[in-house]
This record gives C-alpha cells, sequence and structure tokens, in this order.
C-alpha cells in the first residue's frame, strides 16, 4: 500500500500548488493582486483560531503522509485496502476540481481571507448556484479522499481540524462580512442557498 501513501501525497501537494499557488499567480496577472488576505486578528479570537485550525489542517495533510512512510505512524491494517485508496485518489481529484470550479466562479473576486476595508461583488453564479461556500465543502471532499488514502490518525486529525476553521470561518468571519457589505442582497442570497450543501444551512 506504499504506493497509495506516495501518490496521495504528490496529489496532495499537486492539488496546493494548483489551486492556491497557481491561482494566485493568474490572479496577480489579471488584477495586480495575489488575491491573499492577512487580516490581523487577535490571538485567541475566533478569527485567529479559524486561521490556525485551517492553516493546521492543510500541514498535516503533508505530514501525515510522510508520517505514514516513514512508520512512524501506522495505517490500520484494516485500512489498508486498495479500493478504499482508490476511491480516495478519484475523492482528491474531484475536490480539487471543484475547488478550481469555484476559484473559475468567483473570477476577479477570488480572496483568501477577508479584509474588512475591501468590497467585492457577491457571487452567486456557477456552484455559488447551489451552496454558498462550495470552495469549502470542496476541500473537505478533497481532505476525505486523503483520509481514505492515507487512513492514520494524524490525517483524522487534520480533517477535524479543516472541518472546525472552515465552520469558523463561515459563521464567524465571513458570513457577518457578507451581511455587513453587502446587507439585503446576501441575506435574499443566503435565505434561498444551503452554507456547505443545497438547501442545507440557509439564513
Amino acid at each position: 500500500m506504499s504506493w497509495a501513501l506516495w501518490v496521495g501525497l504528490v496529489l496532495y501537494v499537486v492539488g496546493l500548488v494548483t489551486v492556491f499557488g497557481l491561482r494566485s499567480v493568474l490572479q496577480y496577472r489579471a488584477t495586480g493582486d495575489s488575491g491573499h488576505r492577512r487580516p490581523h486578528h487577535r490571538p485567541g479570537s475566533v478569527g485567529w483560531w479559524a486561521a490556525v485550525l485551517l492553516a493546521g489542517a492543510v500541514g498535516v495533510g503533508a505530514v501525515g503522509p510522510l508520517l505514514a512512510l516513514t512508520g512512524a505512524v501506522g495505517v490500520p491494517a484494516v485500512l489498508a485496502v486498495p479500493a478504499l485508496a482508490g476511491g480516495g485518489l478519484v475523492l482528491m481529484v474531484c475536490g480539487f476540481a471543484g475547488v478550481l470550479a469555484g476559484q473559475q466562479a468567483m473570477g476577479l473576486s477570488w480572496r483568501v481571507g477577508v479584509d474588512d476595508t475591501e468590497r467585492t461583488a457577491l457571487v452567486s453564479a456557477g456552484l455559488f448556484r447551489h451552496v454558498r461556500n462550495p470552495i469549502f465543502t470542496a476541500m473537505v471532499v478533497a481532505y476525505i479522499g486523503l483520509l481514505a488514502t492515507v487512513p492514520t490518525w494524524v490525517t483524522a486529525l487534520g480533517l477535524v481540524c479543516l472541518i472546525a476553521g472552515v465552520e469558523l470561518q463561515v459563521r464567524q468571519v465571513e458570513e457577518p462580512y457578507l451581511i455587513r457589505v453587502h446587507g439585503a442582497a446576501y441575506r435574499r442570497y443566503a435565505a434561498g442557498v444551503g452554507r456547505f450543501l443545497p438547501r442545507l444551512g440557509r439564513l
């Protein structure tokens, strides 16, 4: 099963480079702005914890396969199944493809992080017609695929961190910002479109 660990690691790294690195380069060429924002959250605040959890999840996603490859963390024999690993790789590809599709739908409004002083267009086309946060949903799908490919407690911890970080970021940082900026327009949009899944989590 070492092949699955290697392929999972390579696919994860390539996916990250594509959805964050390549996307940032394309954004910069189009606008002169990479799209990355670094808000200064007070240490211990909700926004700070969201950022820490999300960054931690991204890092653990790479460390998990490395620990498994070196034997520092074992894969339970019952989960070392080629079919599970193959399904996980498919989920990873689908998840990263979903991230790219969501970024494409955002166009020039794509951002990583929130700048309270900035106003961008309210995006409701493409995948955003069905869910309000398709990029985060797709990231979780990709990470579930990683966990199926590298089924260790380390990768599982990374998934927990990702879900917790996404929940805090969306509910406590991004949605309040969008309501402040777009007001009634966002409330109308959120009343008909689910938060992470179609029709679930509507405001």
